[in-house]
């Protein structure tokens, strides 16, 4: 499966998703978000059991301010749309999984 791309006019709906969500808050200028977001794309192609989205914080500062992102990359992951997780900064893909399957 591939990324979504998450804003505030389908949060909802993602949110409320029956699979586990990996949400990937980032920014086009930012480095360590560049070398995340090729991980986050393989695990979304590699699991289809996962939802794997990605949020522009500049297009939707909302939503980085509602999850308290205060740096990215942040890498957070829900489940029956209630946090489980959250990280800042780059991460390997192994963690990025371990995240998911914690």
């Amino acid at each position: 499966m591939s990324v979504s791309i998450v804003n505030k006019n389908n949060f909802e709906q993602v949110k409320n998703s029956d699979k586990t969500v990996l949400l990937d808050f980032y920014a086009d200028w930012c480095g360590p978000c560049r070398a995340v977001s090729p991980l986050v794309d393989q695990i979304a192609e590699e699991n289809p059991q996962y939802l794997v989205g990605k949020i522009n914080v500049d297009n939707d500062p909302e939503l980085a301010q509602a999850f308290g992102v205060f740096s990215i990359p942040t890498l957070v992951v829900m489940k029956n749309g209630k946090i489980v997780n959250q990280s800042a900064g780059a991460r390997p893909k192994a963690q990025i999984l371990a995240m998911l399957e914690g």
